[in-house]
């Protein structure tokens, strides 16, 4: 239990890492969370310094997510100290859950006054090595939204979306065998859910018409 304790809060010391705050500071001396929308994610690092900077953030902050899950859990080699009435291998609900752990450190992060990013970057990293095709999807949703729309933020929950939808046509029309389809199912929409919440404002500013779209030119 110790060591499944340990692992939980390495996992969201790693996700609490600011990479938007430390980047926003290293190159133009500010807060990014001063900036923009006030959010420290790499969407308003993308609006407020460039997409140059905007994507390094994404990639960072998606690292998080796989550092989590690929990494921190070699730490663990025994069995969950509690019934695993999961259809997952103990190592993959380790996985799992070290993976949600970095997430509530990215959203909720202690080297920030808890004032951390929306966890779409993070999620997507640690899932992406728990469900690769369908993260696959996701990206390509993600980057067809953005290019269409410039709203990043969209992109992010459309793309969230996309991921439970791939699940669930891959397994019951195209009859794939998911391991873990019916925990992996009610799991991926939590996390969703989460997504969704995070982005609630973004939502609220897209309906209004208010939400800044992003541009590829090169800031000054």
């Amino acid at each position: 239990m110790l060591i499944l304790a340990a692992i939980m809060i390495l996992s969201y010391l790693v996700g609490s890492i600011p990479t938007s705050l430390i980047i926003s500071k290293a190159v133009r001396g500010i807060d990014i969370r001063e900036h923009g929308s006030g959010n420290a994610g790499g969407t308003n690092v993308f609006r407020v310094m460039g997409w140059k900077y905007g994507v390094l953030v994404i990639l960072l902050d998606a690292l998080k997510g796989v550092l989590a899950v690929v990494l921190v859990t070699r730490l663990y080699s025994g069995t969950v100290p509690f019934e695993n009435a999961t259809p997952f291998d103990d190592f993959t609900l380790i996985q799992i859950l070290a993976g949600l752990a970095a997430v509530v450190g990215h959203v909720w992060t202690i080297f920030a006054n808890f004032r951390g990013g929306k966890g779409i970057a993070t999620a997507l990293g640690m899932l992406l090595i728990i469900i690769t095709i369908d993260m696959l999807v996701a990206v390509g949703v993600f980057i067809l939204v953005v290019a269409l729309s410039r709203y990043v933020s969209l992109g992010s929950v459309m793309a969230a979306i996309s991921i439970p939808l791939t699940l669930i046509i891959r397994e019951n029309i195209f009859n794939v065998d998911i391991e873990g389809y019916h925990t992996l199912l009610p799991f991926i929409t939590m996390v969703v859910a989460l997504v969704i919440y995070t982005h609630r404002k973004n939502i609220g500013r897209i309906l209004a018409g208010s939400e800044n779209k992003i541009s590829f030119s090169k800031k000054s």
